[in-house]
């Protein structure tokens, strides 16, 4: 009965390409990768091995579109009182209109940001699916050659990401083909930060040792880089030491994708 009345909350007037964007996923196969390095900033150490069962992401970035029919379907806060969506920060993408929470033209299929950790958890599951770990998302962009960027170890540039932008320039997220990861993921350097459910612990990465609980209330991990970061915090490794998170609320430049 629950998954028929979350069925029939789903906007009706979705186009059949609209539904093939939503589920989209890439196959991560399982088995052993190298997360973290030995030579970059300190959370990002020390390099160690992690075994992953095999997984499914979303091959781009949840867009404001996206995340609109959510709020749509769900409100910008839970049962639990937990703020979903800063839809009142003026760098809020999605507003209301005639009752229903629609995306600001031109941004549709941008990046949604202001989404609170609260929010991309609840979006997920909404989904059918869930947060990336930490773990999952380092792998679906590194792969196995500990590649320093999702495309290998070439420099960034505007063919492959969007990084060092003016504040809230964000892009479309199927915008940067030549940045895809080995396995085909797109987005996964640049444009907007993206949650994972992980809580952002030191390393090594442990599944069992607590930082999966999805109670709301620490810090989470950060991964990927954003718009407007340098072209040193769009790695692979990147965990946003710097970078103001706190999970309760949105932020301009941090977004988020599913997996399950």
């Amino acid at each position: 009965m629950i998954v028929l009345l979350i069925a029939l909350a789903i906007p009706l007037l979705l186009s059949a390409a609209e539904h093939a964007v939503q589920d989209d996923m890439v196959r991560i196969p399982a088995g052993p990768f190298i997360m973290g390095g030995d030579t970059g900033p300190q959370d990002e150490r020390p390099a160690h091995q992690v075994t992953l069962a095999a997984f499914a992401i979303d091959r781009f970035p949840v867009t404001n579109v996206q995340f609109s029919e959510f709020l749509n379907a769900v409100g910008h806060t839970n049962a639990k009182g937990e703020r979903l969506f800063d839809h009142d920060d003026p760098d809020a993408r999605i507003h209301q209109a005639g009752g229903q929470w629609v995306a600001d033209k031109g941004f549709e299929s941008q990046p949604a940001v202001e989404v609170s950790w609260a929010g991309a958890r609840d979006y997920c599951a909404w989904r059918a699916k869930r947060l990336p770990t930490e773990a999952e998302w380092e792998k679906a962009a590194r792969g196995t050659d500990r590649r320093k960027y999702p495309w290998g170890g070439m420099p960034p540039d505007g063919t492959r990401a969007r990084f060092g932008a003016p504040y809230n320039e964000t892009a479309p997220v199927d915008g940067f083909p030549h940045g895809a990861s080995p396995y085909g993921v797109h987005d996964m350097a640049g444009n907007a930060w993206e949650w994972v459910s992980s809580a952002y612990r030191p390393y090594p990465y442990r599944v069992d040792d607590g930082r999966e609980d999805l109670a709301a209330g620490p810090v989470r991990g950060t991964r990927g880089g954003g718009h407007d970061s340098p072209a040193a915090e769009i790695t692979t490794t990147q965990r946003g030491r710097n970078l103001s998170r706190n999970p309760r609320s949105g932020h301009h430049n941090i977004g988020l994708r599913c997996a399950r």
